[in-house]
């Protein structure tokens, strides 16, 4: 287990998440860097730390950190996206950064906590105005959604219904239904 960053108490917030940054980044151990992510993620939750979380490019750890083959490192890096990205500034920073591609491969996670984050992460990312990111309702995608849509899991079916939705244009829709639910990328449906 990760002992806890040894930060002055007078540092405050910013010279807290600067020593969780600094431990994710020096430290060799699998265990601690999942801890410092859930920590870094959980963090993500309040507003009052986005401007910290920004000059410490958390968001960019936290992108980066999606191409990890440890499945609980990917899980708490999506979960500190979604956190972050309802503010307006983090999902400009996502968005420029290149972010839809990497939050997209997470929906094909086995971990239902990673995909749900993924799909929640993704409405959060959609414009107000159509087309200014086609990726996001590319036709794969779109069918996977579908295929989410299916499960038995009420939260993933629901999140996938509502993206479906509130995301995607009835053709879009329409065109991933004459392609067919199971191609959507040989996207497994996640474990319970």
């Amino acid at each position: 287990m990760a002992q806890k960053p040894k930060v002055d108490p007078h540092v405050g917030r910013l010279g807290y998440l600067q020593a969780l940054v600094s431990e994710f980044q020096e430290t060799e151990s699998q265990d601690a860097k999942e801890q410092v992510l859930a920590n870094l993620a959980n963090f993500a939750y309040d507003p009052s730390n986005y401007q910290y979380l920004r000059q410490l490019q958390v968001l960019d750890l936290f992108l980066d950190s999606l191409s990890e083959e440890n499945e609980t490192l990917v899980e708490f890096a999506i979960g500190g996206l979604c956190n972050l990205c309802a503010d307006k500034a983090n999902k400009e920073h996502i968005l420029q950064a290149g972010g839809i591609p990497l939050i997209i491969s997470c929906l094909s996670s086995p971990n239902e906590e990673t995909v749900l984050s993924a799909v929640t992460t993704l409405l959060y990312l959609s414009p107000s105005s159509p087309g200014s990111h086609p990726e996001l309702t590319a036709l794969p995608v779109v069918q996977c959604m579908l295929r989410f849509s299916l499960s038995a899991s009420t939260r993933l079916r629901n999140l996938a219904q509502i993206f479906l939705e509130d995301v995607c244009s009835p053709s879009q829709v329409a065109e991933a239904h004459r392609w067919g639910v199971h191609s959507a990328l040989g996207i497994p449906l996640p474990k319970d």
